[in-house]
């Protein structure tokens, strides 16, 4: 087992606040509450030190995709974003042939049983052809329950989340398939009304897929799905936070109406993630990424994002304004809940995974643990 190690000197972002230059022991995989006199010391000093990121929807990075790739290639991927602070990741598809779809979810499940990743979100094929976005259109169906079932049993227990258009046929139903099973409904790619998607809601939907993006704008005597989605209590939203998906003044919407704790920051990445500008397939449409800006080479539908966490991160606290724990909260803390995870990551207390991520003074990216071994040393950053 690797020697107990101190990690000293950071501002420590813990549940109960910021504590200025504190200390996280970390025994083996774990958190511990005390160390030894012979254990290592790491000296943290002029950096931050936050729990390791939580990403909820993620199609890929490093050039390699979790929608259509090898197991080779979903570990590519992966380690791509545990370079940039995400430890916990939640694998998502994009709408393709069904069997296609459980083919994969059979690869994916091979990976969360390994401990790799999280589990799995389908989003799509169950979404409004009217709010497309960047999946396929003739692959598009309505919500059948039988299929959803089909979906859930090739993941093998792995299901995590299925984003639907909860206004189609059998959408409903759907949901409550979905919330009997332990799989989060979430509403998204929706033409939805405010009040189809306030019954959504009440069915058992609990997550806004991306809210603003692939929805009906909100209208002040047509509020749409965005109003009904923020206002309930039961809802956690999800945001893209890298520039392009949201103004400013959306992302502070959101925090004001819903709250730290019912935010969940994600990337929506893609293969480009980490990688770079290029030509890209996201399922079986084509991609171009330009400025680290991915959009459809047909129609121009930005498609996905190129965007990891640590970015978000500092985004959220240099641009947007956001108290360093409210970021903490979106990134690591409200995710890890929403997974049902909270006992084990999401924030620094004793007895939890060692997964962590320290920042400069500028909230740039030094250094990443997880589960006890660094993935990024700060010593060598």
């Amino acid at each position: 087992m690797a020697p107990t190690k101190v990690l000293a000197g950071a501002r420590v972002v813990l549940p109960a606040g910021i504590v200025a230059d504190g200390r996280v022991v970390v025994e083996g995989t774990r958190i511990a509450e005390a160390a030894p006199p012979d254990a290592e010391v790491v000296d943290l000093r002029g950096h931050w030190l936050v729990p390791g990121f939580v990403d909820l929807h993620n199609h890929g990075g490093g050039g390699a995709s979790f929608t259509s790739g090898t197991a080779e290639d979903v570990l590519k991927g992966i380690h791509t974003h545990r370079l940039h602070g995400t430890t916990t990741l939640v694998a998502s598809t994009v709408t393709g042939d069904m069997d296609f779809l459980a083919q994969q979810a059979g690869l994916l499940s091979e990976l969360a049983e390994q401990g790799e990743i999280a589990g799995i979100h389908f989003e799509g094929p169950f979404i409004s052809p009217c709010r497309k976005g960047a999946h396929s259109e003739e692959l598009l169906r309505a919500p059948d329950p039988a299929e959803v079932r089909k979906l859930i049993d090739a993941a093998r227990g792995h299901a995590k989340m299925v984003t639907l258009a909860t206004e189609l046929p059998g959408g409903i139903d759907s949901v409550r398939l979905l919330a009997e099973h332990g799989v989060i409904a979430a509403i998204g790619h929706t033409d939805a009304t405010y009040e189809q998607t306030a019954e959504a809601v009440e069915a058992g939907a609990t997550v806004a897929t991306h809210l603003f993006n692939a929805m009906p704008p909100l209208g002040h005597r047509s509020p749409g799905p965005i109003a009904a989605l923020l206002e309930d209590e039961r809802v956690t939203v999800e945001l893209i936070n890298d520039g392009t998906h949201l103004h400013p003044a959306a992302l502070r919407l959101a925090f004001h109406h819903a709250g730290a704790h019912r935010v969940a920051f994600i990337t929506d990445a893609m293969d480009a993630a980490g990688f770079g500008d290029g030509r890209y397939m996201l399922g079986p449409l084509e991609v171009e990424v330009a400025d680290g800006v991915a959009r459809l080479v047909e129609g121009g539908s930005i498609a996905g994002s190129t965007l990891t966490l640590d970015r978000a991160f500092k985004r959220a606290v240099t641009v947007d304004g956001l108290p360093v724990e409210d970021a903490v909260a979106a990134l690591s803390a409200t995710p890890a809940r929403l997974l049902g995870l909270s006992d084990r990551i999401g924030s620094l207390e004793p007895g939890k995974d060692a997964d962590l991520v320290v920042l400069d003074e500028n909230f740039d990216l030094k250094g990443v643990m997880r589960r006890g071994a660094w993935v990024v040393d700060p010593r060598l950053a």
